[in-house]
């Protein structure tokens, strides 16, 4: 297959290019605002010439590709905040940019890196297939903008009912490659541990399911090797976990130090989701399998981020 991957740049998508690279002959074209970045990373991997790099003024219809695999979006909530409504207009902008090629090319297949926060606000308890979207009609609060972006892209999906489109649903995932300074209670967890510092967090529990690159990986094939088809599917792993079992197994793993508060910590750009996961198990139906739970994916993450960190410090050594 000849896969464009549009928002390259993405730390996501690097990881699944890596994939691709290690686990297939697919032929991949990537697209990026900032191609030069792409190039770049591409050196550090090691296979600069692999693959095209492309800004996005050079996509066009002539091009034929079997698969678009959209990517762009907002990965930080620093920057999800910070954008506010122009989330909006940036996803429609790129999704239509994707639309508007399967107009040309029906038989082409399109993947759409939709969110849970398609779901809105409805996270008392774990989403499942009968779940309903909750949206502050009457009173949007700049949170909601990042939900509304991908619910909005989603409807306009299902109308395309001609067209195979398949939206995956990300909740929470974690790669040992992705910015360690973004404001998750993960990544904070992850400073803490590294530099052997006290975490302080809010004594509220809340659930999460991280998803590993490798199940990522098999979900996005799980969709390939399968028919076409309209539809969404919601990302899950083996297993969630509580963020009380979750700290306290990584302090058994890696000695973190944490202490709870009353107090809000870290930054809510997205809205409060104390059970942040779903129950709904539709990527079954592709063939998908989890390999891992939440937990075996970041201690197996957080101890492969430790390892590359000590090596970037002997390689700076050594370069000194």
């Amino acid at each position: 297959m000849h896969i464009a991957i549009l928002g390259a740049t993405s730390q996501i998508a690097k990881d699944l290019i890596l994939s691709f690279s290690k686990n297939s002959d697919h032929q991949l074209t990537l697209f990026a605002r900032r191609p030069e970045v792409v190039s770049e990373w591409l050196v550090g991997n090691c296979f600069p010439r692999k693959y095209p790099v492309m800004s996005f003024d050079e996509f066009n219809i002539d091009q034929h590709f079997d698969v678009l695999i959209n990517f762009i979006g907002i990965g930080n909530p620093v920057q999800a905040a910070a954008m506010g409504a122009s989330i909006f207009d940036i996803t429609l902008k790129y999704d239509y940019l994707a639309l508007n090629y399967l107009q040309s090319h029906a038989d082409c297949r399109y993947i759409f890196l939709s969110s849970g926060a398609a779901y809105g606000a409805n996270f008392d308890r774990p989403v499942e297939e009968g779940s309903i979207a909750v949206i502050p009609l009457n009173n949007f609060q700049p949170q909601d903008w990042y939900s509304l972006a991908k619910l909005h892209a989603e409807c306009r999906h299902r109308s395309l009912w001609q067209y195979s489109i398949v939206d995956v649903r990300v909740f929470n995932y974690f790669s040992s490659t992705q910015d360690m300074s973004a404001r998750f209670l993960i990544t904070d967890i992850v400073r803490a541990i590294q530099d052997k510092a006290l975490l302080v967090t809010s004594a509220g529990n809340i659930v999460r399911d991280f998803l590993h690159p490798v199940d990522f990986y098999g979900i996005v094939k799980s969709i390939l090797s399968s028919t076409q088809n309209n539809s969404v599917v919601d990302c899950y792993s083996k297993a969630p976990i509580e963020k009380i079992n979750l700290l306290s197994s990584l302090k058994d793993a890696f000695s973190l130090q944490y202490e709870f508060t009353c107090e809000e910590v870290g930054i809510n750009a997205t809205g409060s989701k104390p059970f942040y996961y779903s129950l709904n198990r539709a990527a079954a139906k592709f063939g998908y399998i989890p390999q891992f739970t939440s937990l075996e994916c970041v201690t197996k993450e957080i101890h492969s981020y430790l390892e590359n960190s000590k090596l970037n410090l002997i390689d700076i050594h050594f370069d000194d």
